[in-house]
């Protein structure tokens, strides 16, 4: 929320930074409360600021910080500048490449690196680390450079990105066409009964907490999404599941598994810091804190990535090995299952 602290003279053009759409059941609430739900790292002191500075818009009319948003309402926050995500910087920063020719590259991306720059994230990104090594990389239909999909900042694993106009064109179209194959190795809380199975539900933001995506069964609200699992391993309280995208929404994999009951481990957005299965003793809640500690993120990685080169036209699929924190979390709750056995 860098853009709230900044002193903007008024200019003619303002650029839009944010915008959201009040949902049905939205009760009133006054509009500095609503944003403070919706942009992360927003202070009540910042969006106020923005308000007095008239950055602030409902319905496209400046409105004061207790002007209440109801029902359906349009809320833009625009500034004189453009967002900083696109003012990219070049980074020289150290890119994991498994694959590349004269259209495309597929890297390995560490969990904590960021894919491409937004708000309270402007640098360190794996898209400026691109622009450094590759020139001319196409901008995608979001205007940046490369991308042809993303995964989260704490998830690891591997992407695709398109050297060429060309790659970009051919990629896309698999990844909308779900002709693409994408795997995932996941930790999930709790014993996934089922040995494989099918999560059919739409996904959306989610209606009061704007930072979680959720799960809209009844399909009138969010996008279509499929997520296929099996599992691998169990460990009681944990279990390792692998999980294939027929669709790639936001956060796809992390709610549809919470949605089923099954959150992933260690994923604080969605509630999975806290010990959601075992016993109360002191000693398991010891040993949970320990993996948190060795694992402090999400346990999910993108192992397999599979496609079709756009020139060739040859099914390329590339695997990558798990990283260390979650081998040595699946390790430790593989001892902790054998020693309870």
């Amino acid at each position: 929320m860098q853009e709230f602290d900044e002193d903007l003279e008024k200019e003619e053009e303002l650029y839009e930074h944010y915008s959201f759409k009040a949902g049905k059941g939205q009760e009133p609430l006054r509009v500095d409360k609503f944003l403070m739900n919706f942009v992360e790292n927003a202070t009540r002191n910042k969006v106020q600021q923005a308000a007095k500075q008239g950055n602030i818009f409902v319905n496209g009319v400046a409105v004061k910080s207790n002007h209440r948003v109801k029902a359906n309402d349009e809320v833009k926050v625009m500034f004189a500048h453009p967002p900083h995500e696109y003012l990219l910087t070049p980074e020289n920063i150290p890119i994991d490449i498994v694959y590349e020719d004269d259209q495309l590259l597929v890297v390995n991306k560490p969990a904590g690196m960021v894919v491409h720059p937004g708000h309270g994230n402007y640098s360190g990104t794996l898209i400026n680390a691109l622009i450094y090594h590759f020139e001319n990389l196409p901008n995608n239909s979001s205007n940046r450079p490369g991308l042809v999909h993303r995964i989260d900042k704490d998830t690891s694993g591997l992407l695709v990105i398109a050297k060429t106009e060309e790659a970009m064109l051919h990629l896309a179209q698999q990844f909308f066409n779900k002709t693409s194959e994408r795997e995932y190795i996941a930790l999930v809380w709790g014993n996934v009964e089922q040995d494989e199975g099918t999560i059919e539900g739409h996904i959306g933001r989610h209606l009061k907490d704007r930072l979680q995506m959720d799960v809209f069964p009844e399909g009138n609200y969010g996008k279509e999404a499929i997520t296929h699992y099996k599992v691998l391993e169990r460990f009681g309280y944990v279990t390792l599941i692998s999980c294939k995208l027929e669709t790639g929404r936001t956060h796809q994999i992390r709610v549809h598994m919470k949605h089923i009951g099954h959150t992933l481990f260690n994923d604080e957005r969605y509630g999975g810091n806290k010990i959601l299965k075992g016993t109360t003793f002191a000693k398991y809640k010891q040993f949970v804190e320990n993996c948190f500690d060795v694992l402090p993120r999400q346990a999910l990685h993108a192992k397999t990535l599979g496609f079709e080169h756009p020139t060739t036209g040859e099914f390329l699929r590339f695997d990558s090995n798990l990283p260390e924190d979650m081998t040595r979390c699946i390790e430790k709750w593989r001892n902790y299952t054998t020693s309870n056995s």
